[in-house]
């Protein structure tokens, strides 16, 4: 048990218990902020819930799709913007929620704050035909691409 703990920072924790949060975090103590390292829902824990989120960007043939989960969110609080040409903005902000003096927490584990991710869109994205829509708490938002010409291919008698 002595080496647990000096493994875990001398912090008790209880292995059978699945809601602990003393949870050792390799990454205590680096410049950058990690949900574990912070849970408590200070500064530094709102500023990692811009690295928490995660967007996918796929590519078809026909259009880049980004999809990201915003559950909870409200499509009102949800922002899709192109600045600067063409960077893709996609922008959220999640309030805590209101505190009564009789409430009584015993977790509080959504994250809050504000995320912002930018996507620098490519040549072929037809800006002025972007689509965003909102479903089961998914945001997808849809960037056609122009058709690419195929090259004309003529082909060349060889004489000789």
């Amino acid at each position: 048990m002595s080496l647990i703990s000096s493994v875990l920072g001398n912090r008790r924790s209880n292995v059978f218990d699945p809601f602990s949060l003393d949870i050792w975090d390799p990454f205590q103590g680096f410049p950058f902020s990690t949900a574990m390292s912070n849970p408590t829902g200070s500064a530094g824990a709102e500023a990692s819930t811009f690295a928490a989120a995660r967007i996918d960007w796929k590519e078809t043939p026909e259009a880049h799709v980004f999809k990201a989960d915003v559950p909870g969110l409200k499509k009102e609080e949800v922002k899709v913007e192109v600045e600067d040409g063409r960077i893709l903005q996609i922008s959220w902000e999640r309030s805590k929620e209101q505190e009564e003096k009789n409430d009584k927490w015993h977790r509080v584990e959504r994250s809050s704050g504000k995320f912002l991710r930018r996507f620098r869109l490519p040549e072929n994205a037809k800006l002025d035909q972007i689509k965003a829509a909102m479903e089961n708490g998914v945001l997808t938002v849809t960037v056609p691409k122009e058709k690419v010409k195929k090259p004309e291919v003529k082909a060349i008698d060889i004489s000789g």
